[in-house]
């Protein structure tokens, strides 16, 4: 086998396992009384052992097979579950990470491997290896294979399959599996969480080494019912076919997974299949294309007077509707994807800072763009960081205020109309207006007649790069970065960000994000003969200029709608338009950016549409005022407002 072939699933299917090691480590520390956690890692670890022996990556499973000595040394109740046991099995998950990617990318072993292989030996109180041999099996490093002892499945196997305790399981793997000697370790694993795998045929050994799609059987003694086996062997993916044969008190019942004239199908598994995200990506690109070509095609029939055109163009249109839909759909993921890793991070800066803080994460299941998930993993980790270092007291402070001592932080996710918004908020000392305000004076960001810092002007104080109150460096903080590069980024990103802080109570950061970068709704706006884009995201509602609505004061122009007193900005003024305002046959878009509003003054409006968003880079030295591009249907480019930069 040529383990490059396969190293990108191999690399995401470690992932996977790794996020589980992770989380259960995390459980554990939270209760080391419930072994259950010890139990989910013990068999992450052994399947991430197998898969990297099948790799060929003989430094990750040699680590992973004296990880899983020791576990199962705690699984049996034999090691003690203490702090310092703790922090070596995070640095254990950490070489484990490590240690995956550098495989993949031929880097060799993590230099820290050494180290905390050492670590785990003392804990355990010696050689691992020579400890547990006789449990967990021996590891040959030189040929990368494993022979398993008294409690592994391989040893239990017998030439015959056709009698002896439990049922009977025979599997077929699809035609086009990839790894499957993993995969069919995967399933044999699997089994023997249900209950006793007691014979394997052929060997374990030999299906694990195997390159090509195998057809296998093994006997399994449980509790479970036929039904309950069969769904979770299918889960494992990659399966064709599942029968579970008669037993002591059982039917015999199978489960096909594809079309068979001599098995007809009990049930049907979910179906998934891993694609590379620039095709995901390019297929978006076609469908905006073909989004602007619909709306072109509309554009040029309006009016044309033949009805069996118009129906056909209808019904195209309506199934380019669907096909966006679809597309965008299948970009979307769940946030947990990229939350699942902040309660590790949230765990170790606390213990570096001597903090003791309860985490807690609401909304996992709401969804995102794949490659908007990507891109707020960064900000969040900065929020969060800057909530343990700068938010949340020691413990000693916070009881002598007389609150409990360990703080609570939390991370949400939600959604608003067409937005997600995500929250990081945390109940500390929240933030010291009158020090940022003598910072920001000691750095010459505000006058010396200033007394107070509002909201707006707070936060922009804080979001200036470089801005930092602390009077160290620590490596959580202190060189002035964090709120700035977050709204850097969350702008790029066609969102905005807001905070809301209370001294004493604590400091929620809110970022407000579009669904999709991709395809976006919006309100075209005209100023002068050039048109430009407003996000649906952003707009309240709309009206036109009237005497009613508008007043004047101080020699401003304001906008009063429904007793609430809003700024107004003329957006032909922003864009450097001449001209005289049309101030009698203009349109006013209300918008909104968190809880702050503003009326904005247009020539016309023109239509509402979906528009396919195109970056570009800004001219230097250009105004900051617009996220991006788009073509409109007439083939006319115009340019994305960025709500954010208006008010």
């Amino acid at each position: 086998m040529d383990p490059q072939r396969y190293a990108d699933l191999f690399r995401s299917e470690s992932r996977e396992q790794l996020s589980e090691i992770n989380r259960a480590l995390l459980d554990l520390e939270a209760a080391p009384a419930d072994r259950q956690p010890v139990t989910v890692l013990f068999r992450a670890v052994h399947t991430l052992k197998g898969m990297s022996a099948t790799m060929g990556y003989a430094g990750v499973a040699a680590f992973a097979h004296e990880l899983e000595s020791l576990l199962d040394r705690m699984r049996a109740g034999d090691q003690g579950i203490s702090a310092e046991l703790m922090d070596v099995l995070f640095s254990a998950a950490d070489v484990l990470e490590s240690g995956v990617e550098r495989a993949v990318e031929g880097a060799g072993d993590p230099p820290a491997l050494t180290e905390v292989l050492a670590q785990m030996r003392h804990v355990a109180g010696g050689d691992a290896t020579a400890e547990f041999r006789a449990v967990t099996g021996e590891f040959s490093t030189a040929t990368g294979e494993f022979s398993f002892g008294s409690t592994e499945p391989a040893a239990l196997a017998v030439p015959s399959l056709d009698n002896g305790p439990g049922v009977l399981v025979r599997v077929r793997q699809r035609a086009d599996t990839m790894l499957p000697g993993v995969r069919a370790y995967m399933v044999v694993q699997r089994a023997g969480a249900l209950g006793e795998v007691v014979a394997v045929q052929p060997p374990l050994a030999e299906l694990q080494a195997s390159e090509v799609p195998q057809a296998f059987a093994f006997r399994l003694v449980t509790t479970r019912t036929n039904a309950d086996i069969e769904s979770a062997l299918v889960a494992t993916g990659d399966i064709e076919h599942v029968e579970v044969s008669a037993g002591p008190g059982r039917h015999r019942t199978s489960m096909q997974l594809a079309a068979s004239d001599d098995a007809a199908p009990v049930a049907r598994g979910t179906r998934h299949v891993r694609i590379e995200l620039s095709r995901l990506d390019t297929l978006m690109n076609l469908i905006g294309e073909l989004v602007i070509t619909r709306g072109r095609l509309l554009q040029l029939m309006a009016g044309n007077g033949d009805a069996a055109l118009d129906e056909a163009m209808t019904q195209a249109s309506r199934l380019i509707g669907d096909l966006q839909a679809e597309v965008m759909a299948s970009r979307m993921v769940p946030v947990w994807q990229v939350f699942d890793r902040f309660p590790r991070l949230v765990r170790d800066a606390a213990r570096q800072l001597h903090k003791e803080i309860e985490f807690t994460v609401e909304g996992k299941d709401i969804e995102l763009d794949r490659s908007l998930l990507d891109e707020i993993g960064e900000p969040v980790v900065h929020l969060l960081r800057n909530a343990v270092d700068h938010g949340i007291e020691a413990p000693e402070v916070r009881v002598a205020n007389g609150k409990p001592r360990a703080g609570r932080l939390v991370l949400s996710a939600s959604r608003e109309r067409s937005a997600v918004l995500v929250r990081v908020s945390d109940d500390g000392r929240g933030i010291d207006r009158a020090r940022v305000l003598a910072r920001a004076q000691e750095l010459g960001m505000v006058g010396a007649d200033v007394t107070r810092l509002d909201a707006e002007l707070l936060f922009r104080v804080i979001a200036s790069p470089g801005f930092s109150t602390a009077t160290a460096v620590s490596n959580l903080s202190g060189r002035g970065v964090g709120i700035d590069a977050v709204q850097a980024r969350v702008r790029q990103l066609g969102g905005v960000v807001d905070l809301e802080t209370v001294p004493g109570e604590g400091t929620t950061i809110t970022l407000k994000l579009p669904q999709t970068l991709a395809i976006v709704r919006a309100v075209l706006a005209r100023v002068g003969t050039e048109r430009y884009a407003l996000p649906l995201t952003h707009v309240r509602e709309t009206l036109a200029w009237s005497a009613d609505v508008v007043r004047e004061v101080q020699g401003r122009a304001i906008l009063v709608l429904r007793d609430e007193v809003l700024p107004l900005v003329r957006l032909r003024k922003v864009v450097g338009a001449g001209g005289a305002w049309p101030d009698e046959s203009a349109d006013i878009v209300v918008l909104e950016r968190g809880d702050r509003r503003a009326g904005l003054v247009v020539d016309e409006l023109t239509d509402q549409q979906d528009i396919v968003v195109k970056q570009f880079d800004a001219v230097r030295d250009g105004l900051q005022l617009f996220s991006g591009a788009t073509i409109l249907a007439d083939g006319r480019p115009a340019l994305i407002v960025d709500v954010a930069s208006l008010f």
